[in-house]
């Protein structure tokens, strides 16, 4: 079994016979087909002075397994295509052979570091099929979860940039952070990272007194370690000085590329799903909407600052708050929805995270479609990185914050 490029021939890497050093890993810039569209024809064809330069497709550099490929002129980048699909599962398709309660567990991977955002709006578009009344308290344990691993993802997403800017020291302070938080989620979950834990109708187990402990002690310090964190960012002067007006992104440009969460907002529009179209219980909660003007990377980076001091102050009011009660409806095992369709959607640490789902009277989904705020946020790169160096790459896309597990969904 061969992989062939026009002019030459490669072995595959299932043959025994293969030297992996010299036939394998070989990535043309070029695809080996004709162009399929007016964009593809446009991207590869090269002007004066002009080159193509692959970047991946590698784990590290790329926040999951992404190839771009840049058109650059010296060291400037010129126009951008990225290359999905190498982390494709089928996640629709597997919920749509699943019933609703199995359903639940194929979205964890999406968004990895986050993942019980993916669980949300599922079990909420499912609940509305239902016609499923979601106990008080379960809501304020969803929150209460939803909120901390937001922290958990803002915390990755601060060590993420400085790494791709060149900086070790922050990540591993990311995650110190982030291991505290998804280690008190675990005592909760019986997960540290695919977590599974909100049900139709409720959530998979009350709260604990080791969750409890562990909280309690964390929050005594939540803010101080966060100052520090920040600190450790925005006092470094080479660190503020790349960041600052690349990437920049207009208030109109934001909103024609769909983008929603804090890559919005640090455009300068307070859209927030949990204010715009309430859920759960955040009507009843006081927060308030961070938003900033500049629309480069250091006000998406300063603006997932802001959003952590509110999240904050979220968790400290569900801990005052929660009434007691049941966490979960009386349901049976096998649900089957009336025929119908439903939406769901909430404010992920990337943006807005939705589900649609068409009940056809079966207790499978007859379809599920995800909208994942990472797909839609890197249609916007080609439009952020020309006139900027190779070396800013992966500075403007960690600003952006993508999963590539929601990407190739």
């Amino acid at each position: 079994m061969t992989a062939t490029i026009p002019g030459r021939r490669y072995a595959s890497e299932d043959d025994p016979r293969v030297i992996l050093e010299e036939q394998v890993g070989v990535f043309e810039p070029v695809p080996p087909f004709p162009p399929r569209t007016e964009r593809e024809a446009e991207f590869y064809t090269l002007g004066d002075g002009e080159m193509f330069l692959n970047m991946g497709p590698q784990h590290p550099s790329t926040h999951g397994v992404l190839r771009v490929v840049l058109k650059i002129n010296g060291e400037v980048v010129t126009d951008l295509d990225p290359v999905l699909g190498y982390l494709h599962r089928g996640v629709e398709k597997l919920c749509e052979n699943a019933d609703y309660h199995q359903a639940i567990c194929y979205l964890d991977p999406l968004e990895y570091v986050s993942s019980l955002f993916c669980e949300w709006p599922a079990v909420m578009a499912f609940e509305k099929l239902l016609d499923v009344e979601v106990p008080r308290r379960a809501e304020y344990i969803r929150v209460l979860s939803g909120e901390l691993l937001r922290v958990a993802s803002h915390a990755l997403f601060m060590g993420w940039m400085a790494l791709d800017l060149g900086g070790l020291t922050p990540i591993l302070w990311s995650f110190i952070e982030r291991d505290e938080i998804v280690e008190m989620l675990g005592s909760l979950t019986g997960a540290r990272m695919l977590f599974n834990y909100y049900r139709i109708g409720g959530v998979n187990g009350d709260l604990n007194h080791e969750f409890m402990s562990r909280l309690g002690d964390w929050m005594t310090r939540a803010t101080e370690q966060h100052e520090a964190n920040v600190r450790l960012l925005n006092e470094n002067e080479i660190f503020v000085r790349r960041m600052r007006g690349l990437g920049q992104v207009d208030r109109e440009t934001a909103l024609r590329m769909c983008m929603t969460g804090p890559n919005l907002r640090a455009a300068g529009v307070p859209f927030d799903v949990r204010r715009s179209h309430p859920y759960s219980v955040y009507p009843e909660l006081d927060f308030d909407i961070p938003t900033r003007d500049e629309g480069d990377c250091l006000a998406r980076y300063l603006l997932r600052l802001d959003e952590v001091k509110q999240s904050l102050r979220i968790i400290d009011q569900c801990l005052h708050q929660m009434p007691d009660g049941p966490v979960i409806a009386k349901l049976p095992r096998l649900l089957r929805p009336r025929p119908g369709r439903a939406y769901a959607a909430v404010e992920s640490p990337r943006g807005q995270y939705a589900i649609y789902g068409i009940s056809d009277g079966t207790d499978q989904p007859f379809r599920m479609r995800i909208h994942d705020p990472s797909f839609v946020h890197l249609q916007s790169v080609g439009l952020l990185m020309p006139g900027h160096l190779i070396a800013d790459t992966m500075a403007v896309m960690a600003s952006l914050d993508p999963i590539m597990g929601g990407v190739d969904k």
